[in-house]
């Protein structure tokens, strides 16, 4: 099944979108819990700070598929971040691909 990635910048503040964050977060694990192939993470600057955005990784049957559950995500849906998605097709490397 394809890969597809979801990199977010944040509009906002940190603060502002924790709530937000909490809510991704429960959305990602309920979404794991469905068997839907997906990981989650944010991204750190080169001291280590987090709070410029993240990326979301997820298997899905189309560019569709993805976007259509992207779109549910409540990091988009709060308006906090600028985002895209794209699919990503391996061609080098070891990283463990199902």
């Amino acid at each position: 099944m394809p890969w597809f990635v979801k990199q977010e910048t944040f509009l906002r503040p940190y603060a502002a979108m924790k709530p937000h964050l909490e809510a991704h977060r429960l959305w990602v694990e309920k979404l794991r819990q469905e068997g839907v192939v997906i990981s989650s993470g944010y991204l750190v600057d080169g001291a280590g700070q987090p709070g410029g955005g993240g990326l979301l990784l997820l298997e899905a049957s189309s560019y569709a598929e993805a976007e259509e559950l992207v779109q549910r995500d409540p990091m988009v849906l709060s308006g906090g971040v600028d985002w895209r998605l794209e699919q990503w097709r391996p061609a080098v490397g070891d990283l463990g691909v199902r």
